[in-house]
């Protein structure tokens, strides 16, 4: 049985040299996931890939179908989930092309369906969320990072806003006060549904952009395409020395 689930964010629609067995379109009580599940060989490790954004980037980071999405894989028996996600550089060590696997979250967003303990339920529910990435998952990821000659941080607090607008520099300013090392869009409520349903969930982030008011010129897509063209490639590079050894 497959046991890993990659879940690809801005830049990773597709995962190159995945060798796809089979497609797979699933019903979750709460609706269609962003994609099909696609099963496939990578790096000779049987594995299941999801674009979070849809096979072709249509779907903005607020319409997410969050939970359709970890349903899924927790029904097809995943245990296992690396989230792939593109985000902006607030602290300075932090620049384009870095990878950093964070290890906390401050969340900002709103108005998400965000657990699910919403509805029909027996007793209320509250789930531990202390440290919201697994260690087993992320010490693989830094265990790997000591292979490659590219910059990979082994800690991040990644702070996640609501989209699809990128954010002030009052309030990037804010979040950095806060605490926060990166900020992006989707690294909730994914984390906290992943563990809702107990599945082994880890980011792998990697630097697009410098967040507002971080770099010298407004931030256009062109500049996070281009850097995203380098950055994915350390995270395929990455994933295939994680993968080596889980």
């Amino acid at each position: 049985m497959t046991e890993l689930a990659i879940i690809g964010g801005s830049g990773l629609t597709e995962l190159e040299g995945l060798k796809i067995t089979n497609h797979q379109v699933l019903k979750t009580p709460y609706g269609e996931t962003s994609s099909p599940i696609i099963h496939g060989i990578y790096d000779n490790k049987s594995i299941v890939f999801l674009a979070r954004h849809g096979t072709k980037h249509t779907i903005p980071p607020h319409k997410i179908n969050y939970r359709a999405n970890i349903h899924a894989l927790k029904q097809i028996g995943i245990e296992s989930v690396i989230a792939i996600a593109a985000v902006g550089s607030i602290h300075p060590d932090m620049q384009p092309g870095d990878l950093i696997i964070p290890h906390q979250i401050i969340d900002y967003t709103y108005g998400r369906e965000h657990t699910f303990f919403a509805e029909d339920l027996s007793h209320v529910t509250h789930i531990d969320f202390t440290n919201p990435y697994c260690e087993d998952l992320r010490n693989r990821f830094l265990n790997a990072s000591d292979q490659v000659n590219f910059r990979v941080f082994s800690q991040g607090v990644y702070g996640i806003t609501q989209g699809p607008r990128l954010e002030t520099i009052a309030e990037i300013d804010r979040m950095e006060q806060d605490g926060c090392d990166i900020v992006g869009m989707t690294g909730m409520p994914e984390a906290v549904l992943a563990r809702e349903v107990d599945l082994c969930y880890a980011t792998c982030a990697v630097i697009a952009n410098e967040a507002a008011g971080r770099g010298n010129e407004q931030i256009t897509m062109a500049e996070i395409e281009a850097n995203l063209t380098d950055g994915i490639d350390y995270v395929r590079q990455l994933l295939e020395k994680v993968l080596q050894d889980y």
